[in-house]
């Protein structure tokens, strides 16, 4: 079995594969991204991220 790191992440199992890693669901449509489980905060996926962009960018 793995064990985390010191960033959250994975490390290899000792046969030399790698873990599957569970992904936190997006906070706003549900989808999975590209972060583990183990990350703190407000996880969106990569489609939410982007329009949280959109959103928030100066439009000076």
């Amino acid at each position: 079995m793995g064990t985390l790191d010191g960033m959250g992440a994975m490390e290899e199992t000792a046969a030399g594969t790698a873990p599957e890693t569970v992904h936190a669901d997006c906070v706003e449509c549900g989808e999975p991204t590209e972060y583990p489980e183990s990350v703190r905060g407000a996880t969106r996926c990569p489609v939410c991220e982007w329009h949280e962009a959109q959103r928030t960018a100066c439009s000076g």
